[in-house]
């Protein structure tokens, strides 16, 4: 097959031509790559975790790229003309929304705050206003709206899930692109790399941000996450 983007991440397959296949690697990275690392075995843990969640999310009527799973590390998805935007959905202050306001990480926001980010890792994925991401021709209105809301329900269904296993969801990240009936659908992937989550009594960090700042194991950490979620059903 041939390989039509490799990321941090992950390696993109042309599989049909309306398929693409996704492998997962076992690298690890952060600060935009400028910290690297890898563990055995993240890969399929990753790829396991963003299909449960997509299969979950599917549940509820929210619509994913996801399509079936192959091997360890690999899945099938619909290909999608995606959107040049990150959706950061909050239900904490923490990372940088704390540092921008001088706030204390750990503290629960009155409501869940939607924000967008311009998809750039050269210039650090910056912070973009909905009336840029219209000027610059990135969204429409339409599309926009429907993120926003997607990302909300999102945001619910997680919640609830993570709550299940006595963990916060503290935030998260996830993209979109749209398909061929020009529908907003999620994309990429949901897991420790693109979440916040802390246990609930602890505080612990079960994140990405164990290997961020040196936090101890992040394979343990991602692996609990895991064990939990499972045991749950």
């Amino acid at each position: 097959m041939k390989l039509v983007y490799e990321g941090k991440a992950k390696k993109v397959f042309e599989q049909t031509d309306h398929l693409y296949l996704l492998e997962f690697k076992d690298s690890l990275t952060a600060f935009n790559a400028q910290k690297l690392g890898s563990f055995s075995g993240k890969g399929e843990l990753n790829r396991n975790f963003a299909s449960f969640v997509f299969r979950k999310l599917r549940e509820q009527g929210i619509p994913s790229h996801w399509v079936e799973d192959v091997d360890q590390t690999k899945m099938i998805v619909q290909k999608l003309s995606m959107l040049p935007c990150e959706v950061v959905v909050r239900n904490f202050i923490a990372g940088s929304l704390a540092k921008k306001f001088g706030l204390p990480e750990g503290e629960k926001l009155q409501q869940p705050l939607v924000e967008f980010y311009y998809k750039k890792d050269e210039l650090n994925d910056p912070f973009m206003s909905e009336d840029q991401m219209l000027s610059f021709g990135f969204a429409t209105e339409k599309q926009i709206r429907e993120m926003k809301q997607a990302g909300l329900k999102i945001n619910q269904v997680m919640k609830d899930l993570f709550n299940q296993i006595k963990i916060d969801l503290i935030d998260f990240k996830v993209e979109f692109g749209v398909d061929l009936k020009n529908e907003i659908v999620l994309a990429d992937e949901i897991s420790p790399d693109s979440c916040r989550l802390w246990d609930q009594a602890t505080k612990q960090k079960l994140d990405k941000d164990v290997f961020r700042r040196d936090l101890g194991n992040v394979q343990t950490a991602y692996e609990e996450v895991w064990n939990r979620l499972t045991q749950q059903g």
